[in-house]
């Protein structure tokens, strides 16, 4: 039950923050147009901030749920796929930082008068984009982390095999989107395609999962002892 909530709270958050507060906010290619939505709407970035915050904390509390529910499978690979989870959020808590940069850059204080507005703006979009950049590297472990949990449901005698297995076509999802986001230069022209690839799998395979941690995840615990 545990991880069901948390990742609900995980969903809901992600979808608020990224579809509700930054995709209005920032306009790709166009840095004064960032700006000044950010500038008008200082509290609704910063809300996306702190929904980003609460959602690093709650993967935590779902790495140690996911491990305490599938050891009786493999204690090993458990912790693995738990560690895989906890670096994932940790490379997320370190993007967030890029965030924080933005605010202060558009904090007004006396020692930005140096840049002119031009070169601020630029510092603002170099950011932005490494925040991006900084959490496709965390997916890649979050992938591996989604393959192993994967792995692990479809070997278990009290999870529904078929989670597992849309768990494993989610992962590689996030492995394709993000492997392709480094090494193909003209990845904008295939940017839908590939968002495609992450977006429908992962909701299929995550919410199936989290609907089902939900309605049963309280049993889990009792049917893994008897097992």
């Amino acid at each position: 039950m545990v991880a069901g909530v948390s990742y609900l709270i995980i969903f809901v958050l992600g979808i608020f923050a990224n579809f509700f507060i930054f995709q209005d906010l920032i306009v790709p290619e166009d840095a004064a147009a960032t700006v000044n939505n950010i500038m008008a709407n200082e509290l609704q970035f910063r809300l996306g901030i702190l929904g980003f915050i609460i959602m690093v904390i709650f993967d935590v509390v779902v790495a140690w749920a996911l491990y305490v529910l599938l050891k009786p499978v493999n204690r090993s690979i458990s912790l693995l796929a738990a560690w895989f989870r906890l670096v994932n959020a940790t490379i997320f808590g370190i993007a967030l930082y890029n965030l924080f940069s933005v605010l202060q850059l558009l904090g007004g204080a006396n020692y930005l008068k140096v840049f002119e507005t031009g070169q601020l703006h630029a510092q603002i979009m170099l950011f932005l984009n490494a925040f991006n950049v900084t959490w496709l590297i965390g997916l890649i472990f979050f992938g591996i982390h989604l393959f192993i949990l994967g792995y692990l449901i479809f070997k278990s005698d009290y999870i529904p095999g078929i989670l597992g297995f849309l768990l494993i076509v989610a992962s590689l999802g996030y492995l394709i989107d993000s492997f392709a986001n480094f090494l193909l230069p003209n990845y904008t022209e295939y940017e839908t395609i590939f968002m495609l690839i992450v977006v429908v799998p992962g909701i299929i395979g995550e919410l199936s999962f989290t609907l089902w941690l939900l309605l049963k995840g309280a049993k889990i615990p009792e049917v893994a002892e008897q097992i």
